[in-house]
C-alpha cells in the first residue's frame, strides 16, 4: 500500500477516528487504526469493540498503491500534527512496517495484520429516517448532560432515542433529574421505537457531529449507524428497558416563576460557592416578585443572592442541588426560563418558554 496525502487532508479524518481509539487495550489492535485503500479513496477506521467510527477521504487523480494494514493510531496522529502545515506525507507498507515521509522527515511504525481487526457488528435496520447534523447535535448536547455516570442500572448510563409519530426525541436521566428535547421529523408517522445508546456512543457521535448537512440514521435490533459523506458512526445499543419517563414529569404544577435566564444562572452561580460541597444544596425562598436563594456549608458560611422574578403564586421554600440547576440554565439558549412548581416535595420542571419540546425535571433536596 502506497499514498501521498496532505496533512491537513489527512489530519481531518484521522481526528475523527481517533477519539474512540484508547491507548492502552487489552487487545493491541484496538490501540491502531484500520487504514484502507480501494480505487482512490482512502478510509480509517477506529474502535473499542463498542463503538466503530469510520472516515473518508477521496484522494482523486493521484498515483496509488492499493491495500490495507492497521498502524498506532495517537503515534500517527502525533507525528501528522508535528509536522509543518501544508506539509504533504507519503506512507507507504513494505515487510510488515509502515513508513511515514514528509520532506525531510522519516518515521517508521510497527503494524498489524488488517485481517485482526474487529469490526461492529450491525446487522440488518429497523427504522431509517435522515435530519441535519445540527438537529442532532442540539438534541444531544442539550440532554447528555443528565446521563448517569456509573450507576448500576447500566441503562442509565445512556440516552434513550424514540423515534416515530412524526418526531424524534433523546432522554437522559440519573435519577435524581431528567432531560428531554424533542425535534420533528417528516414522514415517518409510524409507531415509536425506543433504543438506547451507551454513554460513550453519546459523546463520540456530539464530537462527530459539526456541519448543517445531514445525517442518514439507522436503527437495529442491536446497533445505531449514522452516516455522512465524511464518516460512519457504528455503535451498539445498551440492552435493557428504559424506564417509564413520562411517570417522571411533574403535572399539575399551580406555581410558575419566569426570570432571566442569565441572571438566574449567575446568582446560582455565586450562591453554590459557599454550598455544601458534597450535598451542593441550595435553598429557594419565594415571595411575590422576589426569589432568594441562600446556601451555607458546614465552615458556617452563608451566601445570599435577591433576585427579582416573575411570581405571583404565595410563599414557597425548596431546596434543590444547585449544580442540577446550573447544568440546565447551561444549555437553555432563550433569554427566559420558567420554573413550574407544587409544593416543596415535588420535582421543578424547567423549560425555555420560546422553546418548544425540551424538558427538564430536577427532583428537590431536604434541606
Amino acid at each position: 500500500m502506497k499514498f501521498t496525502v496532505s496533512r491537513e487532508d489527512f489530519l481531518k479524518p484521522l481526528q475523527l477516528v481517533v477519539g474512540v481509539v484508547e491507548r492502552r487495550q487489552t487487545l493491541p489492535i484496538l490501540s491502531n487504526v484500520l487504514i484502507g485503500l480501494s480505487d482512490g479513496r482512502l478510509s480509517l477506521t477506529g474502535t473499542d469493540l463498542e463503538v466503530e467510527i469510520l472516515g473518508y477521504l477521496d484522494l482523486g487523480d493521484s498515483p496509488v498503491i492499493d491495500g490495507e494494514i492497521t498502524v498506532p493510531g495517537r503515534k500517527l496522529m502525533d507525528i501528522c500534527r508535528s509536522l509543518p502545515e501544508g506539509a504533504e506525507l507519503t506512507i507507504s507498507v513494505d515487510a510488515g512496517r509502515a513508513t511515514v515521509t514528509s520532506g525531510r522527515s522519516r518515521f517508521t511504525l510497527s503494524t498489524l495484520p488488517a485481517n485482526e481487526f474487529p469490526s461492529v457488528e450491525d446487522g440488518p435496520g429497523n427504522r431509517e429516517f435522515s435530519l441535519s447534523q445540527y438537529t442532532f447535535k442540539q438534541l444531544l448536547d442539550s440532554t447528555a448532560f443528565a446521563m448517569a455516570q456509573q450507576d448500576v442500572r447500566y441503562y442509565l448510563n445512556g440516552m434513550l432515542l424514540e423515534v416515530g409519530e412524526g418526531r424524534v426525541r433523546v432522554v437522559a436521566t440519573d435519577g435524581h433529574r431528567l432531560a428531554m428535547r424533542d425535534a420533528p421529523l417528516e414522514n415517518l408517522d409510524s409507531d415509536a421505537i425506543q433504543v438506547i445508546i451507551p454513554r460513550k456512543g453519546v459523546l463520540e457521535l456530539s464530537r462527530l457531529l459539526v456541519e448543517d448537512a445531514g445525517v442518514e440514521v439507522v436503527l437495529g435490533n442491536n446497533h445505531i449507524r449514522v452516516s455522512t459523506p465524511e464518516f460512519r458512526f457504528t455503535s451498539k445499543l445498551v440492552d435493557g428497558a428504559y424506564p417509564d419517563y413520562q411517570r417522571v414529569l411533574p403535572k399539575g404544577g399551580n406555581k410558575q416563576l419566569i426570570g432571566r435566564r442569565e441572571e438566574l444562572r449567575q446568582a446560582f452561580s455565586r450562591t453554590a460557592i459557599l454550598s455544601n460541597e458534597k450535598y451542593r444544596g441550595v435553598r429557594l425562598l419565594l415571595s411575590d416578585g422576589l426569589l432568594t436563594l441562600t446556601a451555607n456549608n458546614p465552615e458556617q458560611e452563608e451566601a445570599q443572592e435577591d433576585v427579582a422574578v416573575n411570581y405571583d403564586a404565595g410563599e414557597l421554600e425548596i431546596g434543590f442541588n444547585v449544580s442540577y440547576v446550573i447544568d440546565v440554565l447551561n444549555v437553555l439558549r432563550g433569554e427566559e426560563v420558567r420554573f413550574t412548581l407544587s409544593d416543596a416535595n415535588s420535582s421543578a420542571l424547567i423549560e425555555d418558554p420560546a422553546t418548544e419540546g425540551a424538558v427538564y425535571v430536577v427532583m428537590p433536596m431536604r434541606l
